[in-house]
């Protein structure tokens, strides 16, 4: 099923407050200011800062 897109409009970096995008894999939402990575499990996003994944350089 995946994310909505009007979830995705709604939804922010709990970090910085800042802009997430979908990966292109689709299994994660992705801060580029804070170069993390929150991860979707189930079709369900974790949005918290302690689960977050450092992205790759």
């Amino acid at each position: 099923m995946g994310i909505s897109q009007d979830l995705l409009d709604i939804l922010a970096c709990p970090k910085c407050k800042g802009e997430i995008y979908l990966n292109e894999s689709k299994d994660g939402l992705i801060c580029d200011q804070c170069r993390l990575i929150y991860e979707i499990k189930d079709d369900i996003p974790i949005m918290l800062i302690d689960e977050a994944k450092p992205l790759p350089s």
